[in-house]
């Protein structure tokens, strides 16, 4: 949370993720228009970036919902601490040709100030929870948002839509909520977006139509860091390091299946070793406590349970605005090669039938509409008969990222970040000892 209380400031990671799309209205302007049908309720958890859109990022889940359910949207109430901020949102809102989904919103500061003022007419059938990672995820009080609305909605609970990462806790108790939320049997889906991508959808069809058993997944995800203002993303302690919040998108695309978490290994290149120094840190790290700070990179291996192998190697080392980051997939006679995934996605394929690569690219895709499409689809496939269904899109996909799915990347995120950490401290400890054998011999 910002000091002023406001969840907008401290976003997961959409404020320092990289660009997917320069124009957000160009992939949606294919879309059908929508159907009209009963009032969905719907309230959004946070009136930060991630529900709203900035000028610095194509996220917006409010612009999508808009687009996808038309007359149908009611946005019951944003719920955020922050009232200026949430009252700023709605004040836009109301101000263009989507004022009725918004015209009886209320600001309420948290779900349970919400419930106990709730009408009948009210009652939500949806929450989309932009709020930061600490707040979710978790059965602590304040950090419990999904359990709390399990505690107020036990009976035909409410669907979600939750971003990632799942949790700023342990890995234990974002599986409690997991296995909560699974028995509760609500529609549930995480925002892991590039599962969505149509060329991660195509690799996904090759491998299937093939039969073919991946041997090895190699994955490369460079950071342009320079541009990433926000504070608490350099804090191990806040947004809980790069590997957790940001290379959590590459290891949740893993096409191998289960990890074999015991055979997790890790190494990381600190930020006071000599070759960690970076020149264009774009916050006062001083200010960070030194046990604080966050590695300069970190690379990872680890078997898959079906014994094809897996590595990854996350790097803080670009200083414009666009990453590069890149994902092999290969299996016997085929490697399958994604480019670009944030900027231009691409798929290169080659197969066993000649040397040259099968290139692929689509247009107009938007992952962002996509996901959250595949929820509302969803959501209203659950419905009584005689609601509306929202109209499918041809390229929905259903969802697919499960919240039980996501938290077995949220447990590899943290196994590499763990890993990562424990092999840090034997380095640290086996240089103190030859130092202190240096000093000794001088004494000597």
């Amino acid at each position: 949370m910002a000091p002023d209380g406001s969840f907008n400031d401290s976003l997961s990671d959409d404020e320092s993720r990289p660009s997917i799309a320069s124009n957000r209205l160009g992939p949606l302007t294919h879309h059908k228009k929508p159907e009209a049908g009963a009032p969905f309720n719907l309230i959004f958890v946070g009136a930060g970036n991630i529900n709203f859109g900035s000028d610095e990022g194509p996220w917006d889940h409010s612009f999508r919902l808009e687009n996808k359910l038309g007359p149908r949207l009611k946005v019951v109430a944003i719920i955020d601490p922050n009232e200026q901020v949430a009252q700023q949102r709605l004040d836009v809102k109301r101000s263009s040709f989507v004022e009725a989904a918004y015209r009886n919103t209320r600001i309420c500061h948290s779900l349970e100030d919400f419930v106990t003022t709730m009408k009948d007419h009210e009652r939500p059938h949806a929450f989309v929870v932009g709020s930061p990672a600490a707040f979710r995820g978790s059965t602590k009080q304040g950090r419990d948002f999904e359990m709390q609305v399990l505690k107020f909605f036990p009976k035909d609970t409410p669907a979600m839509f939750i971003e990632k990462p799942l949790s700023a806790d342990t890995v234990p108790e974002a599986l409690t909520v997991a296995k909560a939320l699974v028995d509760s049997k609500a529609v549930v889906s995480v925002g892991y977006f590039l599962r969505y991508l149509r060329v991660v959808q195509t690799m996904r069809q090759i491998i299937e139509d093939n039969d073919l058993e991946v041997m090895a997944v190699n994955a490369r995800y460079t950071c342009s860091y320079a541009n990433i203002a926000k504070k608490a993303w350099w804090m191990k302690s806040k947004d809980c390091g790069p590997i957790v919040e940001q290379g959590t998108h590459f290891l949740d695309m893993y096409f191998g299946g289960d990890v074999d978490m015991d055979s997790v290994v890790a190494q990381a290149l600190e930020w006071d070793e000599p070759a960690g120094q970076l020149s264009a840190v774009s916050v006062d790290e001083a200010s960070i406590p030194e046990d604080d700070r966050i590695p300069r990179v970190t690379t990872a291996s680890w078997k898959f349970e079906t014994g094809a192998i897996g590595t990854f190697t996350h790097a803080l080392v670009l200083q414009g605005y666009k990453y590069s980051c890149e994902l092999d997939v290969l299996c016997d006679g085929y490697q399958l090669k994604l480019i670009d995934p944030y900027n231009a996605p691409e798929l290169r394929v080659r197969t066993p039938n000649g040397d040259d690569e099968q290139v692929y690219r689509f247009d107009r895709d938007d992952p962002y509409a996509s996901e959250l499409g595949a929820w509302l689809d969803e959501c209203d496939h659950g419905k009584a008969a005689d609601d509306s269904a929202v109209a499918d899109d041809d390229e929905s996909y259903g969802i697919l990222s499960s919240y039980e799915d996501a938290a077995k990347s949220y447990a590899l995120s943290w196994a590499i970040r763990f890993a990562s950490e424990a092999n840090t401290q034997r380095f640290r400890k086996k240089e103190k000892k030859i130092l202190s054998l240096d000093a000794l011999k001088e004494r000597k």
